[in-house]
């Protein structure tokens, strides 16, 4: 399984190494983005390559998926945490019940029937 990682990930590099060669021409021309908000008005760059605005967009996917990954990380282990205090209360409380004495209380006898 991890060389069938390691050979998905190569072919996902040799993709995005073809994309960019094949579009560097249209990647590296310069533009100005520009901002259009209600309460800001309206905000301009100075020249920017295309190359700069994806990887940055890039960069900001990768921040806000390990931000999401890191608050569902401690969910999960708090989760595991109050589970596993739950499992040791279980334990405990069957360990006490299979250490109760064993009564002699007449228990009611069932008779069977023989043909």
């Amino acid at each position: 399984m991890n060389h069938l990682k390691v050979i998905l990930f190569i072919l996902l590099g040799l993709v995005a190494v073809v994309v960019i060669v094949q579009n560097h021409d249209a990647m590296s021309t310069a533009v100005t983005f520009r901002l259009n908000t209600v309460f800001f008005g309206e905000k301009t760059t100075s020249l920017i390559s295309l190359y700069t605005i994806v990887f940055f967009t890039f960069l900001l996917g990768v921040v806000l998926t390990g931000v999401y990954g890191i608050v569902d990380r401690f969910r999960l282990k708090r989760k595991i945490r109050v589970l596993t205090k739950e499992l040791q209360e279980k334990d405990r409380e069957l360990n006490s019940l299979r250490n109760l004495p064993i009564t002699s209380d007449d228990v009611g006898t069932i008779k069977t029937e023989s043909a």
